[in-house]
């Protein structure tokens, strides 16, 4: 009797979950490797996951093992019990997401457990990170290169660092965007085609002190609504509160979970600013084209390989910031070249359809080899 071949998926915060990039490609991914045929389990954090969402498909296992919960040992913790009873389990292939996780990758090599390891970005490069954690990451990254049976950037650029820093050859794959009809109001009220939106997790890289210091300047002219926090509060939730505080065309709404609101702001939105700096393909970027959101970006080239043509480019300081921001919400014309360029990319180059079929095909012939 031929049986499914199984697949678990390590190093996110569980399905469904809304936390991050991995998080969402995870709620796309895992029902469509069932429909496929795959036997599927996701590990997670049993607090980060929303067990009455109703999108959640059944058919995808979660699993949820301990850990501790904290900005430094979260990841590596929770990854270190996750293997442990994947290689109870002996699935045909694991998924692994950040390489923190490859300390733990000799685990499931002695196993026997083909693995496919998703790097994300350059993390021994974020600002938000201590030497010690820079460091981390970076073996993290060395036992990877060492010990996956295949490697997955989610960039052109990412994987030339890998081939160059490591000697390893990747499988390029992005984060796909979703698409549907743009929303016919606005949400909260907004005006459409007359506010400017930062969507981001608080932390340096993201350019989120920059944009903050360019806020009280852009809304003299128009509404600024922030989506995003650290995750563990701090110092720049509780700036933002207070920018929100003292202007009320500065809304501040923390993480947002709810997908028809985060994507009728980007549908809506006269401008986006993007600040992210050292990731690869941004998932938020991404969503943000399929959504048509004319979009103000840092110049970096991750951000260029994704918006090729299709945005205005600025360097990290506020004036620029405001300045180009402003432009383009002045600028109908512009905005709406930029709108639809971007949005045809995101159909051509950053489908979860293409996403899938890519992560699909890459398992099913990793869990083909022998390890």
């Amino acid at each position: 009797m031929k049986t499914n071949p199984t697949a678990v998926i390590i190093g996110t915060r569980g399905y469904p979950s809304y936390y991050g990039g991995f998080e969402t490609a995870v709620r796309q991914l895992a029902p469509f490797l069932v429909d496929a045929g795959w036997d599927v389990t996701v590990y997670g954090r049993e607090k980060s996951v929303r067990r009455d969402d109703p999108t959640r498909d059944r058919r995808v296992r979660s699993v949820f093992t301990r850990g501790v919960e904290s900005k430094s040992a979260s990841t590596l913790s929770f990854g270190l019990t996750s293997v442990l009873h994947a290689m109870w389990r002996k699935p045909s292939v694991a998924l692994v997401m950040n390489v923190a996780n490859g300390y733990w990758l000799p685990l499931l090599r002695l196993r026997g457990i083909p693995t496919v390891v998703n790097v994300d970005g350059i993390e021994w490069e974020r600002e938000k990170w201590n030497r010690l954690g820079r460091a981390v990451f970076k073996l993290g990254a060395r036992m990877t290169a060492r010990f996956a049976k295949v490697i997955v950037c989610d960039s052109i650029e990412i994987a030339r660092r890998w081939r160059e820093e490591f000697g390893r050859e990747s499988v390029i794959i992005a984060y796909g965007g979703t698409f549907r009809p743009r929303s016919a109001l606005p949400p909260l009220g907004l005006p459409s085609r007359r506010y400017v939106l930062f969507v981001a997790r608080f932390v340096p890289e993201n350019s989120v002190q920059q944009f903050l210091e360019a806020v009280p300047a852009i809304a003299k002219q128009a509404d600024v609504v922030i989506v995003g926090s650290s995750g563990y509060g701090g110092v720049v939730d509780e700036q933002v509160q207070a920018l929100s505080a003292a202007n009320p065309r500065v809304h501040a709404l923390g993480q947002v979970s709810d997908d028809d609101l985060l994507f009728g702001l980007w549908e809506h939105a006269g401008v986006y600013f993007h600040g992210h700096s050292v990731g690869g393909t941004n998932p938020a970027l991404v969503q943000a084209m399929a959504c048509g959101a004319p979009t103000v970006a840092r110049d970096t080239v991750f951000n260029r390989e994704v918006l090729a043509e299709h945005a205005e480019f600025v360097q990290p300081n506020a004036n620029e910031i405001q300045e180009a921001v402003l432009a383009l919400l002045s600028n109908v014309g512009r905005a709406e070249v930029l709108s639809r360029g971007a949005q045809e990319r995101a159909h051509k180059e950053y489908s979860w359809e293409k996403i899938n079929h890519s992560y699909e095909t890459t398992l099913r012939e990793a869990s083909r080899r022998q390890s």
